[in-house]
Parts: structure tokens; C-alpha cells; sequence
């Protein structure tokens, strides 16, 4: 008699459905985050283009008349000009400081190596109003803070390692024998830089600088310190405008925090095209070669 031999697969087993305890309580912290993050950003949305709004869900009516009441009452157009011939500075100086910096650190290897990295991390770790101050003070007694030069300085202290420490990667990865051929073939340091190196450093380049852009049009604490009245950027025209809310009508002042949150936003959507978040996160946690 034939014997029949069951092929049949074996069943795989059943996933489990129910989460842990841990996990739900997990998701449920996320979800009050999130809802609390929405409603306080949705209440301000909303109120930037309401008319009246005591007691009620909603407003009695909107408007979008807020918006240019805040552009003209505010002096936006001057605070955004600030802002970003501000930003423009510190991104364009970081880069002529911290690329070639970055690639003296990623090429050659000498004593205090780790020191320096060390010292780089520290105004990028620690929170800029530890340093602020006595920066400041510095900045103050050599008639530098209350002007534009004095606020690019003081961005410059987080900005130029920022460049650095996104840079050294990417000058890594680079292949040495690529600049060993163009020396052979005679190129000169200037050549090197501007015809070899420089066409494959323009990802890394541009994601420092976009980079460099967002932290200083969002960096309050160095700005706020050394700001005088024609230097001061939008987030710290924004804090002046609630300090001074009494005065003014609330819906003006929601009209101009969502124009700063709506930039902060298109310039972070911007930067995360050109550069991975974690990619700094791990180049944190590496440990230099002594």
C-alpha cells in the first residue's frame, strides 16, 4: 500500500496582537505629546486669523488682515532683511572656517587630536546660554554686541564646529589617491582645492550651510544676549513682541509667530533633503583616532 507523505508547509506561528502594558504606555505618552504639540500650534493658527475670540470654541469670524497688520506694525520687512543678511554671514564664514578645518582633522593625525574634537563638541552639547554670557561680556567690552558684527560672532562659536563636525565626513570618504594622482599630474594646493576636492565636496557643503542656516535663524539665547535694536533677528523680534502683548492685539502677534514657525519649518524640510540627522549622531559617538 502507497503511503502518502504530507508536503504541507508547517504553519508559522501567529504573531501576537496584544502589546505589552509597556508599549501601550509608550504610545499613549506620544500621543498626549503629539495632541498637546498640535492643539498649542492649531489654537495660535487659528487665532492669527480669527476676529474675536472670548469664550468659544472658535473665533466669531476670520481674516487674513492680521498678517499684514503684523508685517507693518512689527517692521517685519526690516527684521526679516536682518535676519537673513545675518544668516548669510555666519553661513558664509563657517564654511571658509570649518571646511578647510575639517579637512586638516579628517587627513592628518597629530597629538591633541582628540582635545580639539573635544573642544568642538562642547558649544554644540552644552546649552548656548552656559557660554552666552561671559561671550557677551567680551563681546560688549570690546564694542563689538549691540551690532551685527557682534551677533555673527557670536553664532560663529556653535556654527563654525557644526561645519566641521558635518564636513569631516564627508571629506572621509573621499578616496587620498584621488589627491595623490592630482599631485602627480601637478596640480598645486589652489587647483586641488577648487577643481578636485571642491566638486565633491559640494553635497557636504550645502548640507553644512543649510544647516548653519536654520540653527542661526532659530538660535535665540546668542542672538537675544547681543542684539541691539537694528540687529535683532526674527525670533528675537517675536519675543519682544510677546513680552509687549498687552499693547498690542494677541492676533498680531499669533500672525507673527506662525510667519517664524512657517520659515523655521521650510527651512528644516529643506535641510532634511540634503542631509541625514543620524549621520551627526554618529559621528558624535566615534572616537577619534589619537
Amino acid at each position: 500500500m502507497a503511503t502518502t507523505i504530507d508536503t504541507a508547509t508547517p504553519a508559522r506561528p501567529r504573531r501576537r496582537l496584544v502589546a505589552s502594558p509597556g508599549a501601550w504606555l509608550i504610545w499613549a505618552v506620544v500621543a498626549f505629546f503629539l495632541i498637546n504639540l498640535f492643539g498649542v500650534v492649531g489654537s495660535v493658527l487659528v487665532s492669527s486669523f480669527g476676529t474675536r475670540w472670548f469664550g468659544t470654541w472658535l473665533p466669531e469670524g476670520f481674516t487674513a488682515t492680521w498678517y499684514s497688520a503684523a508685517w507693518e506694525e512689527f517692521g517685519l520687512f526690516n527684521v526679516v532683511s536682518v535676519t537673513l543678511r545675518i544668516s548669510l554671514l555666519v553661513v558664509l564664514i563657517s564654511v571658509l572656517i570649518g571646511v578647510p578645518a575639517a579637512y586638516v582633522l579628517a587627513r592628518r593625525t597629530f597629538p591633541g587630536k582628540k582635545i580639539i574634537y573635544l573642544a568642538f563638541l562642547l558649544p554644540i552639547l552644552m546649552p548656548p546660554i552656559t557660554y552666552g554670557i561671559p561671550l557677551a561680556t567680551v563681546l560688549y567690552k570690546f564694542g563689538f554686541a549691540g551690532h551685527t558684527s557682534g551677533v555673527v560672532m557670536a553664532n560663529l562659536v556653535p556654527s563654525v564646529p557644526f561645519v566641521i563636525l558635518t564636513m569631516t565626513p564627508f571629506i572621509e570618504q573621499i578616496n587620498p589617491s584621488i589627491e595623490s594622482a592630482a599631485r602627480m599630474c601637478g596640480a598645486g594646493v589652489r587647483a586641488l582645492f577648487l577643481r578636485v576636492l571642491g566638486p565633491l565636496l559640494v553635497p557636504g557643503m550645502l548640507a553644512a550651510a543649510i544647516l548653519v542656516l536654520v540653527r542661526t535663524v532659530g538660535m535665540f539665547e546668542l542672538t537675544f544676549l547681543t542684539a541691539g535694536p537694528d540687529s535683532q533677528t526674527l525670533v528675537v523680534a517675536l519675543y519682544y513682541s510677546m513680552s509687549a502683548a498687552g499693547i498690542r492685539a494677541q492676533q498680531s502677534v499669533d500672525a507673527m509667530a506662525v510667519i517664524y514657525t512657517s520659515t523655521m519649518l521650510v527651512l528644516l524640510v529643506t535641510a532634511l533633503r540634503f542631509v541625514n540627522p543620524t549621520q551627526l549622531v554618529a559621528r558624535a559617538k566615534e572616537t577619534p583616532e589619537p
